[in-house]
């Protein structure tokens, strides 16, 4: 294996996870396609895989979105690409094809439909079956010849010079380090919402949900889901003191010491004392002399979402929202203020430095 990909010029490559199965996520199967020939590589069988680590990186690779796989192979088996890579997700949305998941992109371009059976296996159980393996080889079997379709429409838009930019700004972001705010980390969806005083019975929820599923090595969503959590404390709030039996539907896996531990978490948030509860969200506020930009911001959208259209993009590929939203508040004037003012990317600052200078033209 580790000869035929130093023979190649280049190699179309996928990984599977478990994170839908463990606490713990990590690579669970390495699939490669070497122009016809393709190979499943098992992580977890024990072998030595320094040596095809070392020749996979030093090659081109061809990747559907990418970042998820970067980002498990560094964590999971210390991989570094040293080469380019070519995203064919990164790819369609630069071409402003609406269907960007792979099977939709091989049957648009070719054709072929692939199933999608397998997509939610536990990768980390043995052995895999025919089906699971079929799956996992569709996952790079066409890939180079859909990279080498999307890379003749990015050259034919003259948009490949964007996609390579967006390449490597997406590699380097995988070589950093994604920090848990532990501070944070329990705010889930509609926290936004709450008091100050259901906030405090969502931290010891989550932090209770998070001691079992990490002592279980199950995903948290498998022992008590974010709006479960969202419904229990609701009651809980308005009930204090009141059995569990009287409040919502529990799992059928909240028995034993987890329901005991769960009572506990509810008496702690009950008997809390308001100046311990957790403050609500604060916001950035718009820094600089100008604290109220809306009408700027606004402008600025508008005018984006005008070139995106002409260039049959979504805006927020052009520039998300957040980014313009900091330009409108820091008014920058060269191309290198709106790049690091939006953090934006040259060719993205490029295209949209019209719009900020229409739209800050009296200042």
């Amino acid at each position: 294996m580790t000869q035929r990909i130093t023979e190649t010029d280049r190699v179309a490559l996928d990984t599977e996870g478990d994170s839908l199965h463990n606490y713990f996520e990590k690579v669970c199967l390495i699939q490669l396609s070497l122009a016809t020939e393709h190979y499943i590589v098992d992580p977890l069988a024990g072998l030595d895989l320094c040596e095809f680590l070392e020749a996979l990186a030093d090659k081109p690779l061809i990747l559907h979105g990418a970042d998820y796989d970067l980002r498990m192979l560094r964590a999971s088996l210390g991989f570094r690409p040293r080469r380019e890579i070519f995203d064919t997700m990164i790819a369609a949305q630069l071409l402003g094809i609406e269907q960007i998941g792979l099977a939709s992109l091989i049957e648009r371009c070719f054709g072929i439909t692939i199933g999608k059976e397998g997509q939610k296996s536990d990768w980390s159980r043995r052995p895999l079956s025919e089906k699971q393996l079929r799956y996992a080889v569709n996952d790079t079997r066409f890939l180079g010849c859909l990279a080498d379709h999307l890379q003749s429409e990015l050259e034919a838009k003259g948009r490949l010079d964007w996609h390579g930019e967006s390449c490597q700004a997406m590699v380097e972001s995988t070589g950093r380090d994604k920090l848990r705010d532990p501070e944070n980390a329990w705010r889930i969806k509609g926290a936004g919402r709450l008091t100050r005083r259901q906030l405090a019975y969502l931290r010891e929820l989550w932090q209770w949900r998070d001691d079992h599923a990490r002592r279980a090595n199950l995903p948290p969503f498998k022992v008590f889901g974010n709006q479960q959590i969202l419904e229990l404390l609701n009651w809980a709030e308005s009930h204090p003191g009141a059995p569990l039996t009287q409040g919502p539907k529990l799992p059928r896996n909240i028995v034993g010491p987890r329901l005991k531990t769960l009572e506990e978490a509810l008496a702690r948030a009950a008997a809390m004392d308001s100046a311990v509860w957790p403050e609500l969200p604060q916001f950035d506020q718009p820094v600089g002399p100008r604290s109220d930009c809306k009408e700027e911001s606004d402008a600025l959208r508008a005018e984006c979402a005008r070139i995106a259209k002409e260039l049959d993009i979504v805006p927020s590929t052009l520039a998300p929202r957040a980014a313009l939203e900091a330009i409108a508040r820091k008014r920058p004037r060269s191309l290198e203020e709106i790049m690091a003012s939006g953090g934006l990317l040259r060719w993205q600052a490029e295209l949209v430095r019209g719009a900020v200078e229409k739209t800050f033209a009296h200042d």
